[in-house]
């Protein structure tokens, strides 16, 4: 199909485009950019007129709940839900079940992401075999099934042995590691950010010092084994800070932060609201405000949503006992935006954060140059809407931003070319 998306503002941070201009599609690529290519005939347009185009999001941590939890969700139902937030890859963690420690597991999540195909899906390897920490996994065998990193998921290395050993490894194979900076022994048994909200409502705490104790030591072995690194989720600014200075000494290394963290505090959980039960917790106010700053001065390179759907009952119980995690694939463009309203970041430099920070950091390109795969999100910046369990498209709906209005949504997104969600055309049950 030939396709046409017109009078739009292109925003494509990859290649520096800041524009109205017209977008021209063929065969599944960008064809040409402002005036048609010779001869080109439409097979359809689309009006983009007072909307943004720019190249389908980037999300770097999704889970999928497929392999393993297909009762709360799958492949297909979460990868349409990215579609109609705008996201065109995501990349998820190898904590499913089985663990993706091995080419077949590889191999059923691709095939299972193509079968559906509402949005491309990159799998994270395992750096330990079964996630348990002591026996180092067959990463060249991972990387040429085609995984775009390596992690052990939430479950911590706490031998540093093996950690440094699975550094050297992943180094060899040129395959970032991706970190999730949590000491085990000190976030044992919490829930929330150690301070006066927990205190007085009586949770057991993870303070800060799980997280910046965690980023300290993995950041002497990244200086020692040499491998590209990226710290996933942060939630405190004394971790971004020893980041930054990391970078600055030439480590390299990056880092994510989740869209709900930019927003919310410990505060929020409230009187024991576990929509904002989220693993790491919500901290300080000033942790949050940090975690902005850090943003705008490119000390975090890319906004992921943590995407964690649960069922119904995960969330019923005791704030402890509930489960973490929260439904944001539909949030991640919307908070984004949202950013850019309170002045946080530039409309450019907040869909960099979507785009072009994340699809660098697994090596992949994230732009609208002629010739590039067409990943394109249309986006009307001046629709309200408000998030719902109706209208939500993900099978989970635990979410804290429930009955939230938000300025901006997605009416198109196209993946290789081919139209995946289209806000006038309603939204069929997967059979």
């Amino acid at each position: 199909m030939k396709l046409s998306i017109l009078n739009g503002r292109v925003i494509d941070p990859a290649n520096g485009v800041d524009r109205v201009a017209d977008l021209f599609v063929v065969k599944g690529r960008i064809a040409a950019l402002g005036t048609a290519p010779d001869g080109f005939v439409a097979d359809r347009s689309i009006d983009a007129s007072g909307q943004l185009v720019c190249p389908g999001l980037v999300d770097l941590r999704a889970r999928l709940r497929e392999p393993g939890q297909e009762n709360t969700a799958t492949i297909a139902s979460e990868t349409r839900a990215a579609a109609a937030g705008g996201i065109t890859t995501l990349v998820s963690p190898p904590d499913t079940d089985p663990v993706v420690d091995n080419p077949a597991v590889v191999d059923l999540i691709r095939h299972r992401a193509a079968q559906a195909g509402f949005a491309r899906v990159m799998s994270l390897g395992a750096l330990t075999q079964g996630l348990a920490g002591k026996t180092l996994a067959e990463m060249h065998a991972l990387k040429t099934a085609g995984c775009v990193g390596v992690g052990n998921g939430q479950r911590a290395v706490s031998n540093t042995e093996v950690m440094r050993r699975a550094m050297e490894y992943a180094a060899t194979q040129g395959l970032p590691v991706f970190l999730h900076a949590e000491d085990p022994w000190l976030a044992e048994g919490g829930c929330a950010h150690e301070g006066a909200v927990s205190v007085r409502l009586g949770l057991p705490g993870i303070p800060e010092a799980a997280e910046t104790i965690a980023v300290a030591r993995d950041l002497q072995l990244i200086e020692q084994t040499g491998v590209r690194a990226h710290f996933c989720g942060l939630s405190s600014v004394r971790a971004v800070q020893m980041i930054a200075r990391a970078r600055f000494d030439g480590l390299p290394v990056t880092a994510d932060v989740a869209a709900h963290q930019l927003f919310l505090t410990d505060m929020d959980i409230g009187y024991f609201d576990s929509q904002c039960h989220v693993r790491p917790p919500l901290r300080s106010q000033r942790d949050r405000d940090g975690l902005r700053q850090a943003l705008a001065d490119g000390s975090i390179d890319a906004i992921c949503s943590d995407h964690q759907p649960h069922d119904t009952d995960a969330k019923l119980a005791p704030f402890p006992a509930s489960e973490p995690g929260i439904s944001a694939l539909e949030t991640l463009l919307p908070l984004t935006l949202r950013l850019v309203d309170e002045g946080v970041l530039g409309l450019s430099e907040a869909i960099a954060r979507l785009t072009s920070g994340p699809a660098q950091i697994i090596g992949r390109d994230a732009g609208l140059a002629v010739g590039e795969i067409a990943d394109v999100c249309i986006v009307d910046p001046e629709q309200y809407h408000e998030l719902s369990a109706a209208t939500m498209v993900s099978h989970g709906h635990n979410s804290p931003f429930l009955g939230w209005e938000f300025k901006g949504r997605v009416t198109h997104t196209l993946l290789g070319g081919r139209e995946t969600f289209c806000v006038d055309k309603p939204i069929q049950p997967l059979t």
